[in-house]
C-alpha cells in the first residue's frame, strides 16, 4: 500500500498549522519582540532569494514568471521588514514606558 504524495504533504501541512498555532500562542509577551526580529531576518532571506530569481545572467531584459514573482516577493518582503521594524520599535518604547512607571 502506497500513500499518495499529495495526501502525505497535505497532512504535514495541516500538522504544521496546528504545531505553529500552539507554539506561537504559548509564547510569553516578553518574547514577542525577539520573535519579530527573527521574522524580519527570515524576510531578508526571502529578499535575497527574490533578487536571485529576478536577476538574469543574460543581458536581455525579459519579464517571465520568475522575474515577475521575484519582483512581487521583493516588494512584499520589503514591506514586511520595514513594518516589522516599526512594530518592534513601538513595542520597545511601550516596554520602556512601563518600566519607568514602575520605578515611580
Amino acid at each position: 500500500m502506497e500513500i499518495d504524495p499529495f495526501i502525505f504533504r497535505l497532512s504535514i501541512f495541516v500538522l504544521s498549522i496546528f504545531v505553529g498555532y500552539y507554539v506561537v500562542w504559548s509564547v510569553t509577551p516578553s518574547l514577542h519582540t525577539p520573535l519579530m526580529s527573527v521574522t524580519n531576518a527570515i524576510s531578508s532571506v526571502i529578499i535575497v532569494g527574490a533578487i536571485v530569481a529576478v536577476s538574469d545572467l543574460s543581458s536581455e531584459v525579459s519579464l517571465n514568471l520568475s522575474n515577475t514573482l521575484g519582483l512581487i516577493a521583493i516588494a512584499l518582503a520589503a514591506i514586511n521588514i520595514f513594518g516589522g521594524f516599526l512594530v518592534t520599535q513601538r513595542m520597545l518604547q511601550m516596554y520602556k514606558k512601563r518600566k519607568k512607571e514602575k520605578l515611580k
